[in-house]
């Protein structure tokens, strides 16, 4: 009687379901909760970790400076890629971040001892502090861009139009659980056990991070073959060759599709980092170096994704199934652009709050799951290729340049900045809106004629 209720909730929220393709779905949704729950924990000590060793002024540098040390990154990524597997590689690359994870937990141990150092900003200990905080930035940022990509990346490559219609936002909806516990339990740990450093909750985001690798292994047995296939009826295991990462920059150059992509991407990502880069500031001024500052962190990505889920949950996701993706993609730069005005008119630290949560959220529950839908009527290779490069290289640019405009916030003084944010985010927004509805109209032309667009 409980599976018949569940599964009619499911039904009623996301469409009708195959048996073995919603167990297919809730096996995705497990691996994507411990991918996103281990991320938004390693993010939120991130922000917390580089206010604290390195000060918000220079989150802007961060940004830059994580962008060039990805470069190399990726090159490495997809040299491992030529010579293993999307499946082995979700294996080898969660193995690899949780030991990481834990070699920076043990670094924490020991760091927070230099805080009278690092609090008067002079000597060695200082630096070192520095140090850490921008490798520990690019770790993470690096995380977010090499794991959760490869991840939908394999989702794309295994699911057909109609399927991920209904189960992407599903999996994106379990993964929400995952996301919610990890800012919001783990991330206090500190505060609830009157710790001084954050390497408890970084041991705890390792385990969940090696618990990817038996969860894909279970996904990848029990999952029937007939559901592993991608557009076009090609098993994914049959793909193998792989090519190198400046093809990708290549394609979407070449591809208008893959480029409008890569624009509403860089679009979102520019203006939430201008909003970011101030929410971030205001909430380090008023707590400081403090637990209740990572705490308030954490109660912000917990936030972000209760919302998500909340969206999800009341139907979010029957905007791209009903009304179809195009719908889905242009009503984002709508709610994103009133966002920006309410950051423009209000300077208030709950209010900024609300704006990244209520902008997070909807790019979360609305934009992902469409934009991950657009890569399904591509080829294989251009899909790992151009997915690859946009959604680790190109959208990492577009937060540093985001990341640049708040450099300059001291030199320009507040009201030439607030001016600069007005003319760029908007017309931002007004060209995300007519590069959305391209997008649709060429995803829904693909998908009715069973062709490949690039």
């Amino acid at each position: 009687m409980k599976g018949t209720l569940v599964r009619r909730t499911i039904s009623l929220l996301f469409g009708d379901f195959e048996t073995a393709e919603l167990k297919k779905f809730l096996r995705m949704g497990a691996i994507f909760g411990l991918i996103i729950g281990s991320y938004w924990t390693l993010r939120v000590i991130k922000n917390a970790v580089f206010c604290i060793f390195a000060g918000p002024d220079l989150l802007p540098w961060a940004k830059t400076v994580s962008l060039v040390c990805l470069l190399p990154l990726v090159l490495l990524y997809t040299r491992m890629l030529e010579r293993h597997s999307r499946e082995r590689m979700l294996t080898i690359l969660p193995a690899i971040y949780s030991i990481i994870t834990i070699v920076f937990g043990i670094i924490m141990l020991f760091a927070h001892g230099s805080a009278e150092c690092i609090n008067a900003r002079t000597g060695l200990a200082y630096v070192g502090s520095q140090l850490l905080a921008f490798a520990y930035y690019v770790f993470v940022e690096s995380y977010g861009s090499l794991v959760v990509a490869l991840f939908w990346a394999f989702a794309s490559e295994i699911t057909m139009p109609d399927s991920a219609k209904k189960g992407f936002p599903l999996v994106v909806a379990l993964g929400q659980i995952g996301s919610i516990l990890g800012p919001v339990v783990i991330a206090r740990l500190p505060k609830l056990l009157n710790l001084t450093t954050s390497a408890l909750p970084l041991f705890a985001a390792a385990g969940l991070t090696a618990l990817i690798i038996p969860a894909v292994r279970y996904f990848l047995k029990k999952t029937p073959q007939e559901l592993l296939k991608s557009f076009g009826g090609k098993a994914a295991e049959e793909h193998t060759e792989e090519p190198g990462f400046f093809e990708g920059a290549r394609l979407i150059l070449k591809h208008g599709y893959l480029a409008g992509i890569f624009m509403s991407i860089f679009a979102f990502e520019f203006i939430a980092t201008i909003i970011d880069f101030n929410f971030q500031g205001a909430a380090f001024r008023h707590f400081g170096n403090s637990p209740e500052y990572l705490a308030y962190l954490g109660d912000f990505g917990g936030w972000v994704n209760v919302v998500t889920l909340g969206c999800l949950l009341l139907g979010v996701s029957n905007i791209t199934r009903v009304l179809g993706v195009g719908v889905a993609l242009a009503l984002v730069p709508l709610l994103i652009g009133g966002a920006l005005f309410g950051f423009l008119a209000v300077d208030s630290l709950t209010f900024l709050l609300a704006l990244m949560v209520g902008s997070k959220a909807i790019n979360y529950a609305l934009n992902g799951p469409a934009q991950k839908q657009l890569y399904i009527p591509t080829s294989h290779d251009t899909r790992f290729k151009a997915q690859a490069w946009i959604e680790t290289f190109g959208s990492r640019a577009s937060k540093q340049a985001g990341g640049m405009l708040n450099l300059v916030k001291k030199a320009f003084g507040q009201a030439r900045y607030l001016i600069a944010c007005n003319y760029i985010g908007f017309s931002l927004v007004a060209i995300w809106f007519g590069i959305a509805i391209y997008l649709g109209k060429k995803h829904r032309t693909a998908i009715k004629e069973n062709s490949i667009i690039c």
